[in-house]
């Protein structure tokens, strides 16, 4: 008997999310079973899920929304509408718009600060907690302020954040943009159909505006002249205690985003789970979508 097919993805879905803003988004399963949420980073958006999708969709409504500043969503133009308190908002109201009381959350880059966000002020609406790449505020906030590696590392966020950083972006084809992912690994995944599918969602009016919005509206960034960035935050450890069940899942090798990051974690999340892949980088997720389907799959799985 040969094996059924996968289930389908779709794309083209909207829900209303704030008064000004829809979000698209992809999905695949029925609607009716466990809601899983994936939550795409800068540049990307929903397809960066493409894999794993159907991976997830015989068993869950697997929903990856486009965020709001990118591709086919609503893209305020006031950078305020980027702030934390925004993006929690948007995915409380897709969980609701979607029917739903809790989800399952999956995240990287930038969905995973929203997600971390989520889970922090919503504990009990986060089934389980799973994060790629994507550091919390604490330990965040703590190396942008002290650790000179990772100030290093971060200084990209300072150039995003500069006035008319989204033009220099769009020129040449997008050859910045494309630079973003080959410098951080993605040579051997970003070409062909992919590249053509990114640049597509990139032409979208406004998404690449969308996007640096999230590091203008952010008070996360190293210090630049007399601006201390992350520096000026106190932010007490008790308030931003993760309560869901959690799997971080690491790429050793991206060179923006380092493993110091993941120093001190577990007083954060007392329920915590890490997966360090040493030969991943930023972009795991494309590098080595089975292994991360795996890895998420028996997290899911676990009953403990």
């Amino acid at each position: 008997m040969s094996a059924s097919a996968p289930p389908t993805v779709t794309s083209g879905h909207f829900v209303q999310v704030a008064p000004d803003v829809r979000l698209h988004y992809a999905s695949c399963g029925a609607p009716g079973a466990p809601l899983m949420v994936f939550l795409h980073g800068f540049p990307e958006f929903w397809y960066a899920w493409r894999a794993l999708l159907p991976a997830f969709g015989d068993r869950f409504h697997a929903v990856a929304p486009d965020l709001r500043g990118y591709n086919l969503s609503d893209k305020p133009a006031d950078v305020r509408a980027y702030r934390a308190s925004a993006l929690v908002a948007d995915i409380d109201a897709l969980v609701r718009g979607l029917g739903r009381e809790r989800c399952l959350l999956v995240a990287h880059d930038w969905g995973g600060a929203a997600a971390w966000s989520y889970a922090i002020a919503h504990p009990q609406r986060v089934a389980k907690l799973v994060i790629l790449n994507s550091p919390h505020p604490v330990p965040f906030a703590r190396a942008l302020a002290h650790d000179a590696a990772q100030q290093a590392a971060s200084q990209y966020m300072n150039w995003l954040r500069r006035p008319g950083s989204e033009a220099v972006l769009a020129r040449d084809g997008f050859a910045r943009l494309d630079d973003f992912f080959l410098r951080l690994g993605g040579a051997a995944w970003f070409h062909g159909e992919v590249r053509d599918a990114y640049h597509a969602a990139w032409a979208q009016p406004g998404a690449i505006a969308g996007g640096v919005n999230y590091y203008r509206a952010s008070p996360l960034y190293p210090p630049v002249g007399d601006d201390p960035g992350a520096a000026r935050l106190a932010l007490a450890e008790d308030d931003f205690v993760v309560r869901a069940k959690t799997l971080v899942i690491w790429g050793d090798g991206d060179t923006a985003l380092l493993p110091v990051l993941l120093d001190g974690l577990d007083r954060l999340v007392p329920d915590l789970r890490i997966v360090r892949l040493a030969d991943a980088t930023h972009w795991l997720v494309h590098e080595q979508p089975q292994r991360i389907i795996r890895e998420i799959s028996g997290f899911v799985d676990d009953a403990a």
